[in-house]
């Protein structure tokens, strides 16, 4: 047996943009004069379950801001919801297991309930079951003999205390305001702050404001704070945003040193080379991102995750995706050398005591460049430079080129709606999703969304060279393969070049031809070395973080080997520490 969910995504509906509650006008069941759509308390549409039938796949499809959903689901698990947001609103289905001893990983895309499964866990958000509300009795008899159970009547005995560190670090400075010192000396409950402060390489910030902080350093401060509290179990959310490859590899040794016996350390992530590096189990999360979100049985993170790619949970017989995500082999000389259409040469730029420099370089016709260093080591300048929005101190850039230039933040602040800032083809709209987000407002959209249009205005201009700085910020796993792979294909397609700024090491390995490594001392000098092949830059690069990739033999995805393992050594003998 089957039962119809109806779901209305709230922040998407928009009576005013589709001429006044088109889903009222156009619904087969409202028209025969049952209420299946109503407007709401909140001014926005209303759908009521109980007359909804299958006629209503009309009204969803034409709702321009695809905010309607209509789902069918087992009638056992849809009678059985851990939380609803209203009557009508987005639905969790079971929750992850946090387990002593390990660091637990959650992965999906956004919107299918991963940071509301978090909530749940670490008690921020009460559960309601699915009703209007429900008490804590009937959350242990609907998880009764299940580990989640014991999970929770521990919590309400007081045996388990709870650290939380949220998504949105980037709030920290509208919630608190002094110095680092005394926002960590406040938390501190394990008198570690010295000793924590220096693994996240935090001692010289210590007497920043808040306020001045970066998005990396407002990160770190995040996952400080929430390790200094005397807690048992930790969950971290999206911990690698804002950070640099080095630094992620880092945050990821000193999460996964807080597990033990007594400590379970719980991670939701979207960088996949990080999650598999971290995380010792994994719990994918399907459904229908803004609809609902069913949470799968823990698996070891080598498997979820190739699970994840596949699209394909064999132990629930759960086909989640109808297209699998691959990675290839890539043969050892994929570039293929042509003329230059850039170069430059004893390039150099000062910024207060920062000085970068470039000796001289070029970058090809016809291909994707992937730029890769720490943060603070002048990437940002360097693209600024060739894009002609600063110019050099000394030295010189051929910039006879017209560019198209995607910034690293995002500093859109406008009414405007989307369909009228974005001047895009049809094909782009439908791989980038834009076509719900036309309607919208530019200054309502979420980091996601706002990623995409400015990716997509960047790709639409004419123009020579398209650079793009840390295009897969704010976006899931499965968005940030998409825009890889949009990128690689319009660049051959329309014969142009593009330069990539990234964090991502899965997204740079699936996007580049050739690579640009930025070396030196964060805030103080950087160089800029290549345009490289590959396999030689990727060389270079892991040289300076001391570590080696492979790949996994299923789903050919990097995955970085573990210290002084049989493979690691190998590799580094062979002075091939990036496998292709």
């Amino acid at each position: 047996m089957e039962k119809r969910i109806a779901v209305i995504e709230k922040e998407k509906c928009n009576p005013e943009g589709c001429g006044g509650y088109l889903c009222i006008r156009v619904s087969p069941g409202n028209r025969m004069g049952n209420e299946v759509f109503v407007v709401g308390p909140d001014g926005k549409a209303q759908v009521n379950e109980d007359v909804c039938t299958d006629a209503e796949s009309v009204t969803v499809k034409k709702c321009p801001f695809s905010a309607i959903h209509m789902i069918k689901l087992p009638a056992k698990l849809a009678s059985q919801p851990v939380h609803r947001y209203g009557k009508d609103g987005f639905i969790l289905y079971r929750l992850p297991t946090p387990k002593f001893g390990s660091v637990t990983g959650i992965l999906g895309v956004n919107g299918i309930g991963k940071s509301t499964a978090v909530k749940v866990l670490s008690r921020v958000l009460q559960p309601n079951l699915g009703k209007e509300k429900s008490d804590f009795s009937e959350l242990l008899q609907y998880f009764k003999g299940s580990e989640a159970q014991l999970f929770f009547e521990r919590l309400s005995e007081g045996k388990i205390k709870i650290s939380y560190k949220p998504q949105a670090v980037d709030l920290i400075p509208k919630q608190f305001s002094g110095k680092v010192k005394e926002l960590l000396e406040k938390a501190d409950e394990k008198r570690q702050l010295s000793d924590i402060a220096k693994r996240l390489d935090l001692t010289n910030i210590l007497n920043s404001e808040i306020k001045e902080l970066s998005g990396g350093e407002l990160q770190r401060v995040a996952i400080a704070a929430a390790a200094l509290k005397d807690a048992n179990v930790y969950f971290f959310d999206e911990p690698s945003s804002f950070l640099d490859i080095s630094q992620r590899i880092n945050v990821s040794k000193f999460i996964r040193s807080l597990a033990n016996e007594s400590t379970a350390v719980v991670v939701v992530e979207h960088d996949l080379v990080i999650l598999d590096y971290m995380a010792d189990f994994i719990h994918v999360m399907y459904g229908e991102a803004g609809a609902y979100g069913i949470v799968s049985q823990a698996k070891p993170t080598r498997n979820a995750i190739n699970a994840y790619l596949s699209g394909y949970l064999k132990e629930e017989n759960v086909r989640f995706r109808n297209h699998e995500i691959k990675f290839t082999e890539r043969p050892p000389d994929r570039l293929i050398r042509t003329e230059p259409l850039i170069s430059w040469k004893d390039v150099g730029k000062k910024l207060g005591d920062f000085k970068l420099t470039a000796s001289s370089g070029d970058i090809s016709k016809k291909s994707v460049v992937g730029i890769l260093g720490p943060n603070g080591i002048g990437k940002t300048t360097f693209v600024k430079l060739i894009a002609g929005v600063e110019n050099p101190d000394s030295g010189s850039i051929s910039s006879k080129v017209k560019v198209s230039y995607k910034p690293q933040y995002l500093g859109f602040n406008s009414d405007e709606l989307v369909e009228s800032y974005l001047n895009v083809d049809e094909l782009l709209s439908k791989q980038l999703n834009l076509e719900p987000l036309m309607k919208k407002e530019i200054n309502k959209l979420s980091g996601g969304e706002l990623q995409r249009v400015a990716i997509a205005d960047c790709l639409s201009k004419d123009a020579d060279l398209y650079l793009l700085d840390e295009p897969s910020a704010y976006l899931d796993v499965e968005q940030r393969l998409i825009i890889s792979k949009v990128i690689r294909e319009r660049m051959e397609q329309f014969g142009k070049t593009a330069l990539v700024v990234e964090h991502d090491l899965v997204f740079i390995d699936y996007l580049s031809d050739s690579l640009i490594v930025f070396e030196g001392e964060p805030a103080k000098h950087g160089s800029v070395n290549g345009a490289f092949p590959m396999e030689e830059g990727m060389n270079r690069f892991l040289t300076n973080l001391n570590i080696t990739l492979r790949r996994d033999p299923d789903s050919s995805r990097p995955r970085i080997n573990k210290s002084d393992s049989r493979l690691d050594k190998e590799q580094r003998e062979s002075g091939k520490l990036y496998y292709q």
